[in-house]
């Protein structure tokens, strides 16, 4: 009768332990997003998107106020477009903000960090749907180890 007992307490144990998980699981994925509050598109183009991905941060001075949506080829010129997702709480930047693709560290995760441009009476505000023109590509690590390479044997 004791390991009866016994069988059935590990069972339960089991049990919780694969449900705690699995809301552990869901958790993490629901803080993938900015927030449940309403988001607005801005599309960039870059010549060189790195190692960046779907589901990248957008920060601005380390703040996260975004995310990569989707990353495809303009079927024109061959260049990589990023649909930037923003909280609808960020809506006020200017037409003249700037987005570069910047590295967590040495080598980490690539993220997208959008700079503010000058606002006067002139600019008006991104709004859904429009891109931003000013774009810095990704430094691409073994490209620049090339770089410095090949400047080494000319000299």
């Amino acid at each position: 009768m004791t390991s009866r007992k016994t069988e059935i307490l590990v069972g339960l144990f089991v049990a919780l332990a694969i449900a705690a998980t699995l809301m552990l699981a869901m958790n993490v994925a629901n803080q993938g997003s900015v927030g449940n509050g309403e988001t607005y598109n801005l599309y960039a183009k870059f010549d060189n998107i790195g190692g960046l991905k779907v589901r990248s941060s957008v920060k601005v001075g380390g703040v996260t106020i975004g995310r990569v949506e989707n990353i495809h080829l303009d079927p024109e010129d061959f260049t990589p477009v990023v649909t930037l997702s923003i909280s609808k709480q960020y809506i006020e930047f200017p037409e003249t903000s700037s987005v570069s693709i910047l590295t967590s560290g040495l080598l980490g995760e690539q993220y997208v960090g959008l700079q503010p441009g000058f606002s006067i009476d002139d600019i008006e505000n991104l709004a859904d749907g429009d891109y931003i023109a000013d774009t810095k590509s990704a430094l691409v690590l073994e490209d620049l180890i090339g770089q410095f390479l090949f400047s080494r044997d000319s000299e």
